[in-house]
């Protein structure tokens, strides 16, 4: 029996704010934002039967603790969904989100479902370090240096992105400088207010006497762009992997706590909903690249993305290119000869934050966004390097 592919459809995208590790969310644990965007997903159809969504797929880069114990089920349960609708948490590290997202639409490309969610989610506040409560590399990268470079921190990739690729000190710093302005402008303008969920934080605090009193207060802005960054600060930082290295916790992306959600239909569920879809999923790529170089991973992937959606380079409108360092955004646009212009044009995580298995599927919320403001904008895409050595990139049409 051959199947035949199916368009899968866009039509619902939320985030929570992305809060700086150990700020607004401190006490939030991530299957708590993870409920909370699927709830606010699911309820942007109006009447949708919640027995019809075939999976909730999650994203998340450091599944243990207070995000482990197949999260997924865990925040679909605990936002409502009805018990029959089943969960899964993936990890491909900074892709997660993204992947879920890519992993959802195939599944109504291929038949096997009508609704889908995919989302991500990562509290990087509970996690005492970046390589998670234990870490355990085996022994064999350690003895061999053709795999040692699976160990390099993130920081030191970075290094020598920025060394072999001739990304200077000051052009990071003026990319980082750029990400907070444009974040800063766009909140000022509001332009994220239609992708983000606030987020209730509750606090228990001591009263009169004995009491405990509970406060409560409401997160609806991102925190990590600093409207007061300046060249001057951001050339005064340091160095933080290399002793005489350019790479500054300025120019790199903020360690951050946040979640988001993408609800996605076949046809024959935007007609019987009466939906009006916000994007056509097109394509989605991974491909890897030497783990010490880790941030070029999207030079590799975004061309397979592209060519599996059959869509040039210069007719991508947006492209949301994950900030992990300033020096690997500038190596991906300038080696893939990208226009400054249509990358991140609302800043990106150097300013608001990467927490990220969940940053994919934020990006995604953000793609939609600003779809829905944009008429003129045809085709967008999202796009990050990955740990260890992979790129990945997806592609979306708007309708």
């Amino acid at each position: 029996m051959t199947r035949m592919i199916q368009d899968a459809y866009i039509v619902a995208a939320t985030r929570t704010p992305v809060a700086k590790r150990r700020g607004a969310f401190r006490n939030v644990r991530p299957d708590d934002m993870l409920a909370h965007v699927l709830r606010e997903v699911v309820g942007k159809v109006e009447g949708l039967d919640a027995h019809e969504i075939g999976d909730v797929i999650v994203g998340c880069a450091m599944p243990e603790a207070e995000q482990g114990m197949n999260v997924a089920r865990i925040g679909a349960l605990l936002a409502g969904l009805p018990d029959s609708v089943p969960g899964v948490t993936i990890n491909r590290f900074c892709s997660s989100g993204l992947n879920a997202v890519a992993d959802a639409a195939t599944r109504i490309q291929l038949g096997e479902a009508d609704v889908m969610i995919g989302a991500g989610t990562e509290s990087m506040t509970i996690m005492p370090q970046m390589m998670g409560n234990k870490v355990a590399i085996n022994p064999a990268v350690f003895a061999s240096d053709e795999h040692r470079a699976i160990a390099y921190g993130m920081g030191l990739t970075a290094e020598r992105v920025a060394t072999r690729y001739n990304v200077s000190r000051d052009d990071q710093d003026a990319f980082a400088q750029a990400s907070h302005e444009k974040a800063s402008a766009a909140i000022a303008a509001g332009h994220f207010r239609n992708e983000i969920s606030p987020y209730t934080v509750r606090e228990h605090r001591p009263g009169a006497g004995a009491e405990v009193r509970i406060a409560e207060r409401v997160i609806d802005t991102d925190e990590g762009p600093r409207a007061d960054s300046s060249r001057e600060g951001l050339a005064k930082l340091k160095p933080v992997f290399a002793a005489k290295g350019s790479v500054t916790a300025g120019n790199s992306s903020q360690m951050s706590d946040g979640a988001a959600a993408v609800l996605l239909m076949s046809e024959a569920a935007v007609k019987r909903y009466g939906v009006t879809p916000i994007a056509r999923y097109r394509s989605f790529s991974v491909a890897g690249v030497p783990p010490e170089v880790m941030g070029i991973g999207p030079v590799e992937a975004i061309p397979r993305a592209l060519a599996r959606a059959g869509v040039a380079l210069q007719d991508i409108g947006w492209i949301e290119l994950n900030e992990a360092f300033a020096a690997q955004a500038l190596a991906v646009i300038r080696t893939l000869g990208l226009d400054p212009a249509r990358v991140n044009p609302l800043g990106g995580a150097i300013a608001l934050g990467h927490p990220l298995g969940a940053t994919g599927a934020i990006r995604v919320a953000t793609l939609m966004s600003a779809m829905q403001r944009d008429a003129a904008l045809k085709y967008g895409m999202v796009t990050m390097c990955i740990g260890t050595g992979m790129g990945a990139a997806g592609i979306f049409e708007r309708v």
